[in-house]
């Protein structure tokens, strides 16, 4: 039950952080990245107001044939997105964890400006201590 790769977006809809866990997902170039990231969020705002039954935080879930997309949106609409395995049970549990590591390693972090890139040894250290070794 793989986690493949870890993706966050900021509330412009630009990837600020994005790491591979396991091998099966296709190998991108960092460009196509944020072309997938500004999609996702489109695709995020957009089910955020088709809901019939009236207001929606959007799509939470988004399943392909071989993985799964699991996105927590955050109060400021920050999004963490998880790709895994179809079959993966845990995935909601590990995106509150990498939120609360985000809480605290970067946005704690007096030289870090918020909706830019993440660089932190940190964040990379506690997220590969919550999920495991990544490229």
């Amino acid at each position: 039950m793989p986690i493949y790769g870890l993706w966050v977006i900021n509330k412009a809809g630009g990837l600020v952080y994005q790491r591979n866990f396991a091998d099966g997902l296709a190998q991108l170039t960092s460009n196509e990245y944020l072309v997938l990231a500004g999609t996702l969020h489109g695709i995020h705002a957009i089910t955020s107001r088709l809901s019939p039954i009236g207001s929606s935080s959007g799509a939470q879930v988004i399943e392909g044939e071989t993985f799964k997309m699991t996105i927590l949106l955050t109060a400021t609409a920050t999004k963490f997105v998880l790709l895994t395995s179809l079959s993966e049970t845990t995935a909601d549990a590990v995106l509150q964890k990498v939120y609360e590591i985000y809480s605290d390693a970067v946005m704690k972090n007096p030289f870090h400006t918020p909706e830019m890139p993440i660089r932190s040894e940190g964040f990379d250290t506690r997220i590969t201590a919550l999920i495991g070794n990544g490229s």
